[in-house]
């Protein structure tokens, strides 16, 4: 990658990160209050957002990751660039976001960051190395 394509990737990453914090305003999180947003970068340069949203049946609950990546789904989108997730203290997303993360967009950068806007960059293959496939499922 030339030096020019990395700037203008962190310019990337910067502005994702941005757009998950202000999805995070939206959460809804009245048990835990811990309060998490996605943006989703898209290969033709759509961002879609996600935010967690709590129930008081717990199991009900869905993570701002899972909500941007399957309305993106449901969107008709498939090609995922990167995905951005901001919670208060920078937290890295559960091993249900990671599972699911791995199976629609295994080569996406993941831009984790807390309330002030530090992040650091990983991939879904550093977060879940050894993943469960499809082809797991094949006898």
């Amino acid at each position: 990658m030339k030096h020019d394509e990395k700037d203008e990737l962190m310019l990337t990453a910067e502005a994702l990160v941005q757009q998950a914090l202000l999805a995070r305003q939206r959460a809804y999180a009245p048990y835990s209050h811990y309060t998490v947003g996605a943006a989703l970068l898209m290969a033709d340069g759509t961002v879609i957002y996600g935010c967690n949203v709590e129930n008081a049946a717990y199991g009900a609950t869905i993570c701002a990751e899972r909500v941007a990546l399957t309305s993106a789904i449901a969107q008709g989108q498939h090609d995922f660039i990167a995905i951005a997730v901001a919670t208060k203290n920078g937290g890295s997303p559960c091993g249900i976001c990671r599972q699911v993360m791995a199976e629609l967009g295994p080569a996406m950068l993941v831009y984790i960051t807390d309330e002030t806007g530090n992040f650091r960059t990983t991939s879904v293959a550093e977060l879940l190395p050894d993943w469960f496939r499809g082809e797991n499922l094949l006898n």
